[in-house]
This record gives C-alpha cells, structure tokens and sequence, in this order.
C-alpha cells in the first residue's frame, strides 16, 4: 500500500483542504514526536507532568482502593509508561495491562521494558487509536473488573463534546469498573503559556515534527525554517491552541497536489483544554460516568478523577 493511502496522508490533506486549517494532534506521536513529548514533560515550564506524578505519588494508595484487586488496567495513551509505575506498585495483583498508543514503534519498546522490570505482570501492547471505535480483548480469566487509566490530561486534546463521547465510550467499556483520568485545570494563562512556549524550543519543535514527519513518511516538501510555532489560552473557549504559521507565502506539495500559505496563514495543530473540577465532574456524569473521589495538587493546577463506570 502506498504512503499516501494512509491514515496520516489523508488526515493532513482533508485538513489543508479546509478553509480553517487542521490537523487531529495524533498525528505528532511517531517515534521522533513521542520521544519529543517526553523531553516536554521533563522542562520546568511544563507544570502537568511534575505535578501528576506528585499527585499519583501521595495518592497511589487510594487510587489502588478504587480500582480495587485483580484489575484488567487498559491505559489510553500509554506513551512511555512511567505513569502506571506508581499505580502498579499500589495496586493488589493486578490481572494484565493493556497498553494502548498511536506511536507502535516507540510503545512496544517500553512495553518490552516494562515486562523486563515486573516479569509477574502481562502487559499487552496494542497499537491504535482509541479515539473512535475500539474493541478491547476479553479481560484474563480471573479479572474481577476493567478499569481504564487515562493520565497527562491527554482527554483535554479533545474539545469538550470529543471528550464526552469518549467518556460515554468508556463507560461502555469499563462497566462494572470505573476510569482513572487526568485533567489540567484552569489557572493563570501566563502559567500556561510559559507551558506551551518553552525557553528551549522543544515544544516548537514538536509541533514542528508533524511537518517533518509529513517529509519523512509522505514525500511532502514543508520548508520547516517557513513555519512558526504559534500557541496561545483562548480564554472564551478555556483551551491552549497550538498552531503552525506560515511566514511567507508559499507552496507546499503532498503527493503532487499542491496547497498555497498565505503570509500569517496557520495550520491548526491541537488544542488542550482545561477544566474546573465540577466543570469536568458535569461532563462525565453526563456521560454516564459517576464522579467519586478526586486528588489535586496545593496550587489547584492538576487534578486526576476517579470515575466509576456502573
């Protein structure tokens, strides 16, 4: 099958035929972008990562109650797995993991990690996309229940209608159990620009990584030194937008159909919104989910919910 049948090639040119350029920000985790992302985690601007960690840290045990024992754990967007670390040595015998990423090449490698370090527990890796339709294997004989894990407020890449039909598919999936679930928080937007707009580069690079990639895998020519990263809160729609802004015009070509950038003109390229905690407790219940216990940080940045799925 040629590139240009993929996935990713017909994503980014349905979204450049828009008049609003866009692009689904799942398309920035190959190999190159998920080790990028994991570089962001580790920069002191970026709050979210350091303050869930500090969060499952003091929390675990709690957390552990919830989930309750012999737990098939289903992690959605697993990426490097240091997250599930702190659960897994809380929780009583866990069943399995089912780990879950876009980016197969960078997952199978922590996974294979992962089950060098506890060779007691499965761990299944599962590259795909859990964002629409999913079909989840059959929990291992002995599970008591499917308890989902979605940290890194990676539910806020959705906007808030995305984020429910998730959460409804997940109450599907997880009945009888429940979701584990990070979400940032609302706050002071010159915090959360510092965030997206780091003194390194590194979050500009990433965004940059999905024109790279488009060159790589798809035979596309971006001009990357034409682009500018561009993020900004929208306060109106409580989201950090990220976006790709053409510095000139010019002409960029995929698989010889050709798009035309006006000078300014941008490429939308994720967005992350934030929550109040009832904002998102309202959502999930919604949803179908029932809000219970829910652990924040002293400064009110992060929070992680535990929803129960009946």
């Amino acid at each position: 099958m040629s590139l240009l049948d993929g996935d990713f090639a017909t994503a980014l040119r349905d979204g450049l035929r828009l008049a609003r350029r866009s692009v689904p920000p799942k398309y920035f985790y190959d190999q190159t972008g998920s080790a990028l992302f994991d570089r962001i985690c580790e920069l002191p601007e970026y709050y979210p990562t350091r303050t869930e960690f500090a969060i499952l840290r003091q929390h675990a045990a709690e957390m552990a109650e919830c989930i309750g024992p012999q737990a098939d754990l289903i992690e959605f967007g697993a990426g490097s797995l240091q997250k599930i670390r702190l659960l897994l040595g809380a929780l009583r015998k866990p069943a399995r993991l089912v780990a879950i990423d876009i980016s197969a090449e960078h997952l199978l490698a922590e996974a294979q990690r992962l089950r060098a370090e506890q060779p007691a527990l499965a761990v299944l890796a599962l590259a795909g996309d859990f964002s629409g339709d999913l079909v989840l294997p059959v929990p291992l004989g002995g599970s008591k229940r499917r308890v989902g894990f979605f940290p890194g407020s990676s539910i806020g890449n959705f906007t808030p209608v995305e984020a429910g039909l998730f959460l409804r598919r997940c109450a599907g999936w997880l009945s009888g159990g429940g979701l584990l679930v990070g979400v940032d928080l609302i706050k002071d937007p010159a915090l959360l620009h510092a965030a997206y707009n780091d003194s390194q580069g590194v979050t500009a690079a990433f965004n940059l990584n999905l024109l790279a990639r488009a060159n790589r895998e798809l035979g596309a020519n971006f001009d990357l030194a034409a682009f500018r990263h561009y993020a900004f809160y929208a306060p109106a729609e409580q989201r950090i937008e990220m976006h790709l802004v053409s510095a000139c015009e010019q002409s960029a070509s995929i698989g010889g159909e050709c798009f035309d950038f006006a000078d300014g003109q941008t490429l939308h390229t994720e967005n992350s919104c934030k929550y109040t905690v009832a904002g998102f407790q309202a959502l999930a219940r919604a949803a179908g989910l029932q809000p219970q216990a829910v652990w924040t940080d002293a400064q009110r940045l992060f929070s992680v919910h535990w929803l129960a799925a009946p």
